[in-house]
């Protein structure tokens, strides 16, 4: 399979680069990285060297899953800029073909010029601009602190075209209402690229015995930067709010909570074309691009897709707006009863949490559950909670020949004049009144 990408003319012998982070700090670690199969890297931010704090990490465990949500608070790079400049050099003359990128920061515009002209001399392929690392830089007015105003980003994009004659990739970042807005912005500022998402500002826990958050420094603690697999839907959706801008025309290099291979296709579906990962690797090594490209190109054999260029926005002509989606579809749960072990956690998620739409028997000896068809509103829940392998799946029930949308029956002026309108010709689901509520638990 042909895996190779040329990203707004930064070219990679395939699309999975390493974001900038703690695994980009070094050459060691970039070559380390190429050996193993990994396309391109971000360097780890370069601008006026900082001082570092220790303890930097903090994670979210859940249950048997550890860093499911990792949260740092570490700045840019501590190292002197003239060893990652020579550092980037050797990188580049011993694996010309990958694509290193260089991630900058810094606030005047002399600054910048200067640094972009420094990254390039050394051989880097492209700029990434770092508007939004959300802690420590953007106290100071660089960071994030730039990509939530989108005038000054574009100002400092401006800067940067001055001089750059690399590619520019602009990082967004997700601490904004409207992603949009820098997004449009990086654009009008001359930008050949932008990437997202950057990591969300966050606190992921308390130490309860000493009244501090995590990661504690010497008894304090401040927020940090979200990433992880806990982040990728909020990735996603903002990745896909900026590839449906019209007539947008920028690449994207997607990031957030990239773990697998089907992580890597649903970035890609939704518009990516590189996509980044760091808390994978730096939870499971540079290892794991063997099973993400091994399992990416079996999918692309599988689908069809000859080149990643192919899958890029497969997907986005299916995600619409609520008001945009067929009101005559649906489905409803069925229970497979040789496979139900009766723990009876749909029933109990569905009558608390849901539709009151799943029974039990009157037989205290059968504990397995049964769906009540007339109040299911396919909802999902019970296939969710189910512990089950496709014990509950969701039938469909609709003709499959009638589309309705809300927005269409706005047009039309069919809107109802009551909720009772609305729910009438038995479409909704029965709720029980209070009496019948009443005697059912006294039953």
């Amino acid at each position: 399979m042909d895996l190779s990408v040329n990203f707004a003319g930064i070219k990679s012998p395939n699309p999975f680069w390493l974001a900038s982070a703690p695994p980009t700090n070094s050459g060691y670690q970039i070559m380390k990285a190429f050996d193993k199969g990994w396309g391109g890297a971000i360097w780890k931010t370069l601008g006026v060297p900082v001082v570092n704090v220790s303890s930097r990490y903090g994670s979210v465990n859940y249950r048997d899953s550890r860093m499911v949500g990792f949260n740092n608070i570490e700045l840019i790079s501590d190292r002197p800029l003239k060893d990652n400049l020579r550092e980037i050099e050797e990188v580049k003359k011993y694996f010309p073909d990958h694509a290193v990128i260089a991630s900058l920061m810094v606030e005047s515009r002399e600054q910048w010029h200067q640094i972009v002209k420094d990254a390039e001399n050394a051989g880097a392929d492209g700029h990434e601009l770092n508007f939004g690392c959300p802690h420590g830089m953007c106290e100071r007015g660089m960071g994030s602190a730039v990509g939530q105003d989108p005038k000054i980003l574009e100002l400092i994009v401006g800067w940067v075209m001055e001089v750059a004659k690399k590619p520019v990739i602009v990082k967004l970042t997700p601490n904004i209402s409207h992603i949009e807005d820098p997004a449009l912005a990086a654009k009008a500022g001359g930008a050949n690229a932008v990437s997202l998402i950057n990591t969300i500002q966050s606190i992921v826990g308390l130490d309860i015995d000493n009244f501090t958050a995590y990661p504690k420094v010497d008894g304090h603690s401040t927020n940090g930067g979200y990433c992880g697999p806990a982040v990728k839907p909020i990735a996603l959706n903002l990745l896909k709010n900026v590839a449906k801008i019209p007539n947008y025309g920028l690449p994207i290099s997607g990031i957030g909570g990239v773990e697998n291979w089907r992580d890597a296709v649903e970035f890609i579906l939704l518009g990516a074309s590189t996509v980044q990962v760091c808390t994978a690797v730096m939870h499971y090594g540079f290892g794991i691009i063997r099973e993400i490209l091994a399992g990416f190109e079996q999918y692309m054999i599988d689908k069809g897709f000859n080149s990643v260029d192919e899958m890029v926005g497969r997907a986005l002509p299916n995600i619409n707006t609520w008001e945009n989606l067929n009101l005559k579809y649906k489905i409803v749960a069925d229970i497979n009863q040789d496979k139900c072990i009766g723990c009876q956690l749909c029933y109990i998620a569905c009558d608390d949490g849901a539709h009151q739409a799943i029974g039990l028997s009157e037989n205290p000896e059968d504990r397995k559950p049964h769906i009540i068809e007339e109040n299911c509103v396919g909802c999902n829940l019970c296939s969710l909670v189910c512990p089950v392998e496709n014990c509950i799946t969701m039938q469909r029930r609709d003709a499959g020949n009638e589309h309705l949308t809300w927005k269409e029956r706005t047009i039309a002026g069919d809107i109802p004049d009551s909720f009772d309108d609305e729910r009438g010709g038995g479409v909704g689901h029965h709720v029980p009144e209070p009496r019948e509520a009443i005697a059912y638990r006294l039953k």
